[in-house]
């Protein structure tokens, strides 16, 4: 969320075990209070490490919250000696270093039926649930989303989070490693229904142009059975699973969190047809402009090694 990167990497040489850790220096207090959307950025960058493993031949044995007294500690990675053998996640691994957000409008072109549920078997896969709202379904949804970004613009500790974690004068992503700068908040909404966040805010942005989104965006609302930290450290595996897939497909992506900051509408953002399940992160999708990448925090600053 807002590109914070709250994780770290330790790896082990003697026991060949990664460490993947969260890094509560860099949460989101008003927005992500209970560090739900810090789980889900670190199973995103779990599932990365998965893929380059898999890409390797190496097929590790993961162990979830391996240890009650060490809450930062997200996850175990051990890793088997070399193989030749390659998983279905291999496949995914060109996609880690190509998939980032676009905050631009994308094509009212439909997602074919099969690669929707091409989407859905990969967020199954990790132990998640992905469905495309519709008809009144995805009205609703949009319609949560519009107020959620509505409360979002009036409420100070939003504003907090989103002017500690945006660089509105970062020129290029040399400039800044984490956060969202300017040249990546894409063109203010001007017509359309798309569920865009302004990361702008009531700032102004030199030489930001305005644009008209979608009308009928195309929404993946991914989720869980239950709502415990592991949960959504697979949801958060789940997401990057799909979005590197999706982004092999040639889809275009970006993220719509805002009503999942606010508990009492996160809720209804469920299938009111099924009320099954708990809506961990709304996904984007279409074909569009990739738009420019964002940065990432050097290789030191994430990844510490021991003997």
């Amino acid at each position: 969320m807002h590109n914070a990167q709250p994780w770290r990497f330790r790896y082990f040489r003697g026991s060949r075990t990664f460490q993947v850790r969260a890094d509560l220096d860099r949460v989101l207090p008003h927005v992500d209070p209970d560090n739900r959307a810090l789980h889900l950025g670190a199973g995103a960058a779990l599932l990365n490490l998965r893929v380059a493993l898999a890409h390797e031949g190496r097929h590790p044995a993961v162990r979830l919250l391996p240890d009650p007294a060490d809450p930062a500690l997200l996850a175990a990675v051990r890793l088997p000696p070399p193989g030749s053998t390659r998983s279905a996640l291999s496949a995914l691994y060109p996609a880690i270093h190509q998939r980032h957000s676009s905050r631009f409008p994308f094509e009212e072109t439909e997602i074919p039926q099969e690669l929707r549920t091409a989407l859905a078997d990969a967020a199954r896969a990790e132990g998640a649930t992905l469905a495309f709202p519709s008809s009144w379904h995805l009205q609703q949804v949009l319609e949560l989303l519009e107020e959620a970004e509505a409360r979002n613009l009036t409420d100070r500790g939003s504003g907090q989070d989103l002017a500690e974690w945006t660089r509105i004068d970062a020129p290029s992503k040399d400039t800044a490693p984490d956060g969202v700068p300017g040249y990546a908040f894409g063109p203010r909404k001007q017509g359309g229904k798309a569920p865009m966040r302004d990361f702008a805010g009531n700032r102004p942005v030199p030489g930001r142009g305005t644009a008209a989104f979608e009308r009928t965006p195309q929404l993946a609302l991914l989720s869980t059975s239950r709502d415990r930290p592991e949960d959504w450290l697979r949801a958060g595996q789940a997401m990057e699973r799909v979005l590197l897939l999706a982004t092999l497909e040639g889809l275009s992506s970006s993220f719509a969190t805002q009503a999942l900051e606010w508990s009492d509408l996160r809720w209804p953002l469920r299938d009111p047809v099924s009320g099954a399940g708990h809506i961990q992160i709304v996904l984007r999708l279409g074909y569009g402009p990739k738009g420019p990448d964002t940065p990432r925090r050097p290789v030191p600053d994430v990844l510490d090694i021991q003997p």
